[in-house]
Formats: C-alpha cells, structure tokens, sequence
C-alpha cells in the first residue's frame, strides 16, 4: 500500500490495517463490501470509510481508509469480530495502525530544479515512479522540491538513477563543449559533482560493499535468506547493529577476482530487502508484569507454535519477544500463543 504513490504520508493517518479476514468463502468484491459496512457500523465505533483494499499481496489483509482520521482512534479502541448473514461463523479482526506494521524507512527532500533546464520534472517524477515503485512521492513545489519516502534500498536506487541523469546530461555538455554558442550549464555540473561526492562509497580493491537495513528485516534476511544466496557467491557478509539500522558489509572471501560477486550480492539484497519492506510485519509480545516463570512459559509457546509457521522468525530480548513474518501469520501464530 506504500507504494501507491502519492499522498501516502496524509493518507496513513486514516487509514488502518485489518488482519484476520476470512479467505476462500466469498467473492473478493462481496468481502469489501462485508469489510467497508462493517468499518461503517456506529456499533463498530466505525465511520464513513473512504476506500477499502482487498484483497492485498498478503493473505487475510486488507487496509481500510476512512474520511475523518478521527475515526481511527475510535475504531482502534474497538474488539472487532466480522459478522455477515453470508459468513459462516463470526471471525475476529485485528486492526492496527498502518503506519504501525512498516519497518522503518527514509524519508528525503529532493532538490529537483537543477534537471529543469533538461527536462519537464513532472515528466522525470513520473519515470522515477515507473522505475522505483517502492517510493512514495509527495506533490513537485514549485521551487522543485519535492518529498520522498521508502526503504534504504530504494533510496539507494534512487540516488543511483539521478546520478545516471547527471551523468547522461555530462557526457552531453562534453559534445557541446566546442560549440561557444551552447556552453553547458555550470550549476548543473557543481550540483552533479557534489552528489557524486558526497554519495560515494570508497571502494580502492573493488570488492567492498555497504548496504544499510532496517535491523529486524536485517535478522528476517540473516536467519532465512543469507544462507541461501551466499552458496552461489564467495562472498563474506559482517554487520554493525546501531538499535533499528544495521550496516552491512560485504567483501570477497578470498582474491579481488570476486568484486563482480560482491555487487551482485549486495543488489539481491538490496531487491530483497526492497520486497521484505512491503510485506513484512511485526508483533511484539511485552513481558511488562511477567515472572520470570510466566516469561519462559511465553517463550516455550513460541518454539511450540513455530513448527506451523515455518516462514515466522521469532527474536527473544529480555523484555520482550518480537514475532516478524508476514500479516496474516504474524496474526495467526501471535493468537495461537
């Protein structure tokens, strides 16, 4: 949903993500409109909802809109179990706040007036869109700024496409240069350098990388994806965990002969991550009140649960358990426990 373009950020504030929903009984269309007069309900603590999507990428969850975010306070205070003359049985919902279930992302002013002599910056938002869709674009100001929001991958991706821009428009001022009448722009190429500058990684033996990650998708990929990727690849993989950001590090195992191997690790995990961030969530189990006794009967519940959800990775800390996978497992295996 975070990559649906513009607006996001005013959007999230009204919008809530409903987990739970009953899967293969109805029509997709008839579970909307279940879902959308079930949010509507004064009962349900509801309101006018503005738009309902369902079904998602991830099974059982849909996000719900509403027109006035003050609504979402009301609904979140609410127990919610679905109940329709065409279902079954009743189901109960788990609804939070949107912004509560993504992990952590960047969010950054772009200057884009140093392009507008080259090209229409509409037209150059609107390939950004096409080419990275997990980032979230505010409106183009007039003075050419404009906000953007997403994971640390796409970020990345994002600088690296501008700087491709500014590359493209260098290589046309040098074909330019001995015509005096079409003098390239120097703003353009101080902008351009200073980006290059400031964005760089050093990299003198060509087989050194550095990719930042949110750290709970940085423990997702670890724990199921590191293993997989690295037996194609001599590639050794170290880490600095900073609380919610992680960097990693990624060199050749053995000899320079490798630098190829390192870049394409570090953009498997790059498009990963990109992926993770959009489809990952997380539940949090506090143990706030608990005896040391009823801490480890939680954690001993967990292991026990986790045999049904291979795909859920479970992180224990002294005062909590953190429970990351996708929406509808996430909310299945926290019920269980």
């Amino acid at each position: 949903l975070c990559a649906q373009g513009t607006g996001w950020a005013a959007k999230s504030a009204r919008t809530v993500a409903v987990s739970g929903v009953p899967t293969g009984l109805l029509g997709e269309d008839v579970m909307a409109d279940i879902l959308q007069i079930h949010f509507q309900m004064p009962k349900n603590n509801g309101g006018d909802v503005e738009q309902v999507v369902y079904p998602t990428t991830e099974k059982g969850v849909a996000y719900i809109t509403f027109e006035d975010p003050e609504v979402v306070e009301n609904v979140l205070k609410a127990e919610h179990q679905l109940k329709d003359k065409r279902l079954p049985s009743c189901y109960p919902l788990k609804v939070t706040r949107c912004c509560e279930l993504v992990f952590g992302s960047v969010s950054s002013l772009l200057n884009m007036s140093v392009f507008k002599d080259q090209f229409d910056l509409e037209d150059l938002i609107r390939e950004l869109k096409r080419n990275i869709t997990a980032l979230s674009f505010g409106p183009l100001q007039s003075n050419g700024h404009i906000l953007v929001e997403g994971p640390f991958p796409a970020i990345q991706l994002l600088k690296d496409f501008l700087l491709l821009k500014a590359k493209s428009l260098s290589q046309k001022d040098k074909r330019k240069e001995n015509k005096p009448q079409q003098r390239p722009k120097r703003r353009l190429q101080q902008q351009r350098l200073s980006m290059e500058t400031s964005n760089s990684i050093p990299d003198a033996d060509g087989g050194k990388q550095v990719v930042v990650l949110d750290t709970d998708i940085y423990h997702y990929m670890k724990h199921f994806f590191f293993k997989k990727l690295l037996v194609n690849y001599d590639v050794v993989i170290s880490d600095i965990i900073d609380g919610e950001i992680t960097t990693v590090y990624l060199s050749n195992a053995r000899s320079r002969s490798g630098a190829g191997q390192v870049l394409r690790v570090k953009e498997e995990i790059e498009n990963q991550s990109v992926k993770l961030h959009n489809s990952l969530r997380k539940e949090r189990i506090w143990f706030e009140g608990h005896r040391g006794d009823e801490k480890q009967k939680y954690k001993q519940a967990c292991e026990t649960v986790k045999s049904d959800y291979p795909a859920v990775l479970i992180i224990p800390y002294d005062t909590h358990i953190d429970i990351i996978g996708s929406s509808s497992s996430v909310f299945e295996f926290t019920r269980e426990v």
